[in-house]
């Protein structure tokens, strides 16, 4: 079976368009733009029919996703979260109980009506997680209780302000939010922090700065002022505590409390939130939450709003920004081109190709049809390898392998290649090879 990407008649899966001329680095960061890379490296688009801000991943955008959220998914596993589903729909009362309705309506869609009720798409998964805390008893043994989910919220941005995979109406985020005890909150925040600059330094990006997000003037936000005090002394004494620097800047906390912004920016210094941490006092009080502490009475539990990665949408425009389309081999939709030289090497190929598939790794097979290798390899630029294969190779069960940079490395076993590249597959690693 030939392991090459379908031809231009499959509808949506059609080869990827020529990239345009490669730039030196420094003007690579300033013309990176994910809206073009998306496109021309059949990433994502878009459709009338389906709506502005409501774009649709092709197969090799699929596997950036996928590739991301099963990443994040296994980190926060190893870190003792605990993954729930949750319905995408809520009944009215449930965002009003959260505060949602009378803060943070104008940015819902409107609500459905539904046999005598009124349902609406959850613009947040906060009060679905509160809701799952509350429905079984919990004894102060339990906590922290991490809970975590890769779901779906929706909100109603104006068409003005929507904008590739940065800015959407339908939102895949990687949330979670722990319940804990006062005296847990530093610890879990910081762990939290952790998790993203591990996150970051795997996906071979870097924030532009941390932002301690403060209410402003005005009326969105929660009347307790001894709340808002207690959480923000708290996230101050987190920052502090891990010697990052950052700062404070009002007017962007959420309506129920503040928090900690990790920032990122474009090639063209355009800041966006990636990543959140946030201290909530309101809606375990707004929900009823507790849980039996050690005195047999019940106690209120803290919440913490937590985001590793964001939303995966906009958490893989900013690494097409960055990266210029060059993911990562962890991410990358091809992380193996294998490209024999005649078609007397195809079979040797594709048996190349199909070990990749068998050990998890994503494998093509571009064969002489499609050019000369000299055309091949400048098509497969973004690969992280390329395994040329000859008369020798195909012999001798050799693959002379070349790398992404430029390099290029000695005719070495097949098996040998494939386990040196899976291990940094597997470590989620951003260097292309070790000990060269």
């Amino acid at each position: 079976m030939r392991h090459e990407a379908p031809g231009p008649s499959a509808p949506g899966l059609r080869r990827p368009r020529p990239l345009a001329p490669r730039r030196a680095p420094q003007e690579d960061a300033m013309h990176h733009d994910h809206r073009r890379l998306g496109r021309e490296l059949d990433l994502f688009d878009t459709d009338p029919l389906i709506g502005a801000g409501l774009p649709y991943w092709l197969p090799a955008g699929a596997v950036v996703r996928h590739s991301l959220e099963e990443y994040v998914r296994e980190v926060e596993r190893r870190a003792g979260y605990r993954h729930v589903y949750s319905p995408v729909l809520g009944k009215r009362e449930l965002y009003e109980i959260s505060g949602h309705w009378s803060h943070y309506s104008d940015d819902m869609f409107p609500p459905m009506d539904l046999g005598g009720e009124q349902v609406v798409l959850r613009p947040s998964l906060c009060p679905h997680h509160a809701v799952i805390y509350r429905s079984r008893a919990h004894s102060y043994r339990e906590l922290p209780l991490r809970m975590a989910e890769l779901g779906g919220m929706y909100r109603s941005e104006l068409s003005g302000v929507l904008g590739g995979l940065t800015r959407v109406r339908a939102i895949q985020l990687n949330d979670a939010h722990i319940f804990c005890t006062l005296d847990q909150v530093a610890e879990e925040a910081a762990a939290a922090l952790e998790l993203i600059r591990r996150a970051y330094a795997a996906m071979g990006i870097a924030p532009a700065r941390y932002r301690l997000s403060l209410p402003g003037p005005g009326g969105k936000y929660v009347a307790a002022p001894e709340l808002w005090e207690r959480s923000t002394a708290l996230l101050r004494d987190v920052l502090d505590a891990s010697g990052i620097a950052y700062e404070a800047a009002e007017g962007e906390a959420a309506f129920y409390g503040p928090k900690i912004d990790v920032q990122v920016a474009d090639g063209a210094g355009r800041e966006s939130t990636l990543s959140t941490v946030q201290i909530d006092f309101h809606q375990p009080e707004r929900f009823g939450l507790h849980y039996i502490g050690a005195d047999g009475a019940k106690h209120r539990p803290v919440m913490i709003h937590r985001s590793v990665v964001g939303s995966v949408e906009r958490a893989v425009a900013h690494l097409l920004d960055h990266h210029g389309g060059a993911f990562p081999a962890w991410l990358a939709p091809v992380q193996l081109t294998v490209l024999p030289l005649s078609d007397s090497q195809l079979p040797a190929a594709d048996a190349l190709a199909a070990r990749c598939t068998e050990r998890g790794l994503r494998a093509e097979v571009v064969g002489p049809e499609r050019g000369t290798l000299g055309a091949r390899i400048r098509e497969a630029r973004l690969v992280p390898y390329q395994a040329v294969v000859g008369a020798k190779e195909a012999a001798d069960g050799l693959v002379a392998p070349r790398l992404r940079d430029g390099r290029r490395l000695d005719a070495l076993p097949s098996d040998e290649f494939l386990d040196r590249m899976e291990h940094l597959v597997r470590a989620h690693s951003t260097e292309l090879w070790d000990g060269v």
